[in-house]
């Protein structure tokens, strides 16, 4: 319908929507609080990623392992900044475990992009344990499988970029442990090619060659664990 307009026109008013009278508007810090941008499986992946690549040498193979985690940073420039993993690759001249291999780093890197919190996928690979028994580290820590190597590579590339906090000891129990350390090895002779005694046993907890008796008590001498705690 068509409406002559014949007077001076002399003000104006927006006419709003039945629909939007309701609608509160909302003040501009909630509205940047609503616009960071999360990790989920609507975000594009970017054109250049910046990643970190892990050796892996294992004494159950003659070639390497070379794990590559490529980070994506959201919200970048803002006080909302964040780094998370957005893929993983796994490469080795080695191709006995190519079909597992690439389905491994296809479900990780699906889990990465899903968002959400990805963490717990360290503990799951790390409990892995190869029936045909694990092997040792340079430096004397246990691995109980292959797959559970590449979950502790994971773990580390989430300490690097802050996903993941170590629980540090306290300062009184460290210096404990110190002390008794020293005590065992002026005992033992010796301090082991390890860094721990060369009589030490392994530690359930952290894997390393470190637990000795301490007054009567297995403890490690790496990372406090007790069997009297």
């Amino acid at each position: 319908m068509v409406t002559a307009i014949n007077k001076k026109i002399v003000g104006y008013a927006v006419v709003m929507p039945e629909s939007d009278k309701g609608q509160q508007k909302v003040p501009p810090a909630e509205a940047l609080e609503r616009a960071v941008e999360e990790m989920d499986e609507h975000v594009r992946r970017p054109e250049t990623l910046h990643g970190t690549t892990y050796k892996i040498k294992t004494p159950l193979s003659d070639h390497a392992l070379y794990i590559t985690v490529n980070d994506i940073i959201l919200n970048r420039g803002t006080a909302h900044e964040q780094r998370r993993p957005f893929e993983v690759f796994i490469n080795s001249k080695n191709m006995e475990q190519f079909q597992w291999v690439l389905a491994l780093t296809r479900v990780v890197s699906a889990v990465f992009r899903k968002g959400g919190d990805c963490t717990f996928l360290v503990e799951e690979l790390k409990a892995v344990f190869d029936p045909k028994g694990g092997y040792f580290k340079k430096g004397g820590k246990f691995m109980p499988s292959l797959v559970a190597e590449i979950g502790e590579c994971l773990e580390t590339h989430m300490k690097s970029i802050g996903l993941l906090q170590d629980e540090p000891i306290g300062a009184h129990q460290q210096a404990i442990l110190d002390q008794k350390r020293a005590e065992f090895e002026a005992r033992a002779g010796d301090g082991g090619d390890t860094g721990f005694p060369s009589a030490a046993q392994l530690c359930n907890k952290c894997l390393t060659k470190a637990m000795i008796m301490m007054d009567g008590c297995m403890t490690c001498l790496s990372c406090g664990e007790s069997k009297c705690s």
